[in-house]
């Protein structure tokens, strides 16, 4: 196993997981860490859709752009975690998660909640990335 690259694994003691995750994400000692903020479906003249899978597209899209600005890829990503207000359309959102991540998985945390930081978000999603 190469000690400074990021590794992803399902121990085989465990359940497989039941979506596009990976269970453990390891990042090698001396990698550089990136937190961002929860990016959220706002378009670029700053406007929420009404329609959640709309908010998926732009959330996915900004997720691309605030990682870009620091080099960063989908292969850097160790663990994502996803807030939403209504029930979410998976098909719909692994569409987007497939383009970007394809097979390697992040650790992911998903929770349905009451409201985010504006009413009119709908979903908000936060990546932790690491440059080894």
């Amino acid at each position: 196993m190469d000690n400074n690259k990021i590794t992803r694994k399902n121990p085989a003691n465990m359940p497989e997981p039941v979506g596009n995750y990976t269970h453990i994400t390891k990042i090698p000692r001396g990698a550089e860490l990136f937190v961002t903020s929860g990016q959220v479906g706002v378009d670029q003249n700053g406007q929420f859709p009404d329609k959640m899978n709309e908010q998926i597209q732009h959330t996915f899209a900004n997720i691309r752009k605030v990682l870009a600005a620091e080099g960063l890829s989908s292969k850097d990503i160790i663990k994502v975690n996803i807030w939403a207000v209504e029930p979410i359309d998976w098909d719909f959102l692994y569409s987007e998660w497939e383009q970007l991540f394809s097979s390697e998985y992040p650790a992911m945390t998903v929770a349905y909640i009451t409201a985010l930081g504006l009413p009119e978000i709908k979903i908000e999603i936060e990546i932790w990335a690491a440059k080894a």
